[in-house]
């Protein structure tokens, strides 16, 4: 680190103010393992590579807008979507007359996965975390009375992305708009799906041939239209780090420019339309360079293809605020820990932004918790004066020399990955995946020591915890409303005619006809959703993951100090030999995650932890039944179920896995659940028979106690 005369002589003062220490002693390292020390000086960051830039200048650190926000202010969205078209299409236009710029449209994970609502599979996920599409009249509904001439439309889709994007442009065109009117993004981001998200559908060649489709078909007939979004987000959410979500992030993009340049695109035809999308979490600063430091690092590896147009090397970028940061506990804390957020995005240089709702943490959310989050951006944005001037932390020497130490180590670990054949390799590899989850296991048990602070979870708590604002539910009635539309459709529809757009799109699929093109068709010709799934998945097939966690990483975080931390990782380790000792057998948990949410940060922490612990831990396939759950259950012997929730289906599939135990002669088993759970329900699951319930904010020690307890006395008597 620097050391000027001028440092010299304020690190004599502050030592004799800190009577007996020296500022050396308050130096702490960043999850991302960067050093920070308590003061830096112009000296920090002379000669480094990420200084001395302008915005809109090459290599964008600073923006990729010369005049950034004093321009034109960053775009306001809202990730919304739930139940049905219908009411999702009112909600979007309340919010669009209240300030809101832009759509980003939020699915139902049944959509996501490429099943109607009609699926027996997907029977607790319909409209729950997202609205519901089955065809192209549920698209043409969603956007009733909103100009798709006129409005940025972003949709998150990845697995089912033919269909919906096919689905969207027939509404358009039925609407009266033309293709090359078309404005907005969809993420169209498969290989995240392979790392975090998992709402993946076929495997990944296929998947990345899909990709591929969508680019060289919207360069001829979308030109303002971004064909992908390469997201950063469910990285960090699934518990990646700063540095890790940038190299992921970049080196997935490098990946979809060699398919795009593979599959015979010019770079300077598709490039500059690709967009990211990154998670902003709450550490504060880190996450600003983050964003310039993404900017830089992009311009860098973009010149490895030789691009003639200087937006091929401009990194633009979405962002949403972090999901996972927000607590079930003391939830009005949510609204400030969004604020921040949101401040961290817009001081980065974001050219969109969406924020959370603080009830995120509990349910959907409501329509009083969308205007704060809404509003929330139009007060930064109005109020104050941060739109006054183009990247305005430029030049702090703390920023930045964060911004250029995530360069450097984010470079490192993009070098790895190339070395490993690029990032579809990687993920073959299991390199990424691992990597994100030790470090979310990290986090966690920093969380449950209270080294990493999180006001009102594991400090400064409540004593009595009251649930005061209102939960958006939404009724088992919307799948009903949904399978009578499938029918109705499909009674009314040219069966021959789409019969034979669905066998177009098979050709396609085993041939190298654009598979959007044909979709297109196929959806005009009222096939639904899953219909068109179903006609590539004959040719692709549907990918399985192979289901596995970290070890040692939660338990390592505790053998760092000796405190009563540690003594609790050992009376812990302690009862389950003790276990195993008194029944010949160590106590023995499923980690299940059924219906059709893929986000896995939650079983995989639990996993890893418990196995620390001294459990032995199964781990379900991703996207279970509860029938399927409850035969892995009985196959391999356990004790106890623990069955995590994200996407407001526990009220169906917790109470069904426990019937289904019963049903099969193994009632003995125990369930628990664990999640995202509105306490109002908790009393429902344990009348259906669960027997704990830990939700957000539940340290792992502390739920793996009450297990025990649980085993103890139904095994040790």
């Amino acid at each position: 680190m620097a050391n000027s005369p001028e440092y010299q002589k304020w690190f004599e003062m502050a030592s004799k103010q800190m009577k007996g220490k020296t500022p050396d002693d308050m130096a702490w390292k960043s999850p991302e393992g960067i050093m920070i020390k308590p003061l830096y000086e112009a000296a920090d960051i002379e000669g480094l590579p990420t200084v001395n830039t302008f915005p809109g200048m090459a290599p964008f650190t600073r923006g990729p807008m010369a005049t950034m926000y004093a321009g034109r202010p960053w775009t306001i969205r809202q990730y919304a979507g739930f139940s049905t078209a219908k009411a999702s299409n009112e909600f979007y236009r309340k919010n669009l007359a209240a300030g809101q710029k832009g759509l980003s449209v939020a699915f139902s994970l049944s959509t996501h996965r490429g099943y109607d609502s009609d699926n027996p599979r997907v029977s607790g996920d319909i409209g729950k975390a997202g609205v519901a599409i089955d065809s192209i009249e549920d698209m043409k509904i969603l956007f009733d009375g909103i100009p798709l001439d006129k409005m940025s439309v972003s949709m998150t889709m990845n697995g089912a992305v033919i269909p919906i994007l096919a689905m969207w442009i027939g509404a358009a065109e039925e609407q009266g708009v033309k293709q090359e009117q078309l404005d907005g993004t969809i993420q169209n981001d498969i290989l995240k799906e392979y790392l975090t998200r998992n709402t993946y559908i076929y495997p990944p060649e296929p998947s990345m041939r899909i990709v591929s489709d969508i680019m060289a078909y919207a360069s001829k007939n979308m030109p303002k239209y971004n064909t992908i979004s390469i997201s950063g987000y469910h990285i960090m959410e699934a518990g990646a780090d700063s540095v890790l979500q940038t190299a992921f992030t970049l080196a997935d993009g490098v990946e979809y420019v060699r398919a795009a340049i593979r599959s015979g695109m010019d770079i300077d035809t598709f490039a500059p339309r690709l967009s990211f999308f990154f998670g902003i979490g709450m550490n504060f600063f880190m996450d600003i360079a983050m964003l310039r430091a993404a900017r830089f690092l992009w311009h860098r590896l973009m010149q490895q293809f030789n691009p003639k147009n200087i937006k091929s090397s401009m990194l633009r970028t979405h962002c949403q605020t972090s999901g996972w940061s927000l607590t079930e506990q003391d939830p009005y804390n949510n609204v400030i820990r969004t604020t921040l957020e949101c401040m961290s995005a817009v001081l980065g240089g974001t050219q969109s932004l969406h924020t959370n709702s603080f009830d995120e943490a509990v349910c959907l959310p409501t329509e009083l918790s969308a205007r704060i989050a809404r509003n929330t951006q139009i007060i930064v944005q109005e109020e104050t004066h941060v739109c006054k001037v183009a990247d305005p932390l430029g030049g702090s020497y703390y920023v930045e020399y964060l911004t250029n130490k995530i360069v450097e180590e984010a470079q490192k670990i993009i070098d790895e990955i190339e070395e490993i054949g690029g990032m579809a390799k990687a993920i073959e590899s299991g390199m990424p995946k691992m990597r994100i989850e030790e470090s979310a296991a990290r986090r966690q048990a920093r969380i449950d020591q209270g080294k990493d602070v999180i006001v009102g979870v594991n400090k400064y708590r409540l004593a009595d915890e009251k649930m005061d604002f209102d939960i958006l539910e939404v009724p088992d009635s919307v799948r009903l409303e949904q399978i009578d539309r499938i029918n109705h459709i499909k009674k009314t529809r040219d069966t021959a005619k789409c019969q034979a757009c669905l066998e177009a799109v098979t050709k396609a699929a085993a041939g190298d006809g654009n598979l959007l093109e044909v979709a297109i068709a196929a959806a005009k010709a009222r096939a639904t959703v899953g219909e068109i799934s179903d006609a590539m998945e004959k040719v692709f097939g549907r990918y399985v993951a192979t289901t596995q966690c970290v070890s040692g990483a939660y338990s390592s975080e505790y053998s760092e100090v000796s405190s009563d931390a540690a003594q609790v990782i050992e009376g812990l380790r302690k009862r389950t030999g003790d276990f195993l000792a008194k029944t010949g057998r160590r106590p023995r948990i499923l980690v299940t995650k059924m219906g059709q949410d893929g986000h896995d940060r939650g079983i995989k922490v639990v996993a890893s932890s418990y196995a620390d612990l001294g459990f032995d831990v199964d781990i379900s396939p991703m996207f279970q039944t509860p029938d399927e759950a409850a035969k892995m259950a009985i196959e391999n012997d356990v004790h106890i179920v623990g069955a995590s929730s994200l996407a407001a289906g526990h009220k169906t599939l917790v109470p069904e896995l426990i019937g289904k135990l019963k049903e099969k002669g193994a009632g003995e088993i125990m369930v628990v659940a664990g999640g995202v759970i509105p306490p109002n329900d908790y009393q429902f699951l344990y009348d259906a028979g669960c027997k704990g319930i830990y939700g957000p904010g539940t340290p792992i020690t502390e739920s793996a106690g009450k297990v025990m307890d649980m085993l103890e006395a139904q095994y040790c008597k």
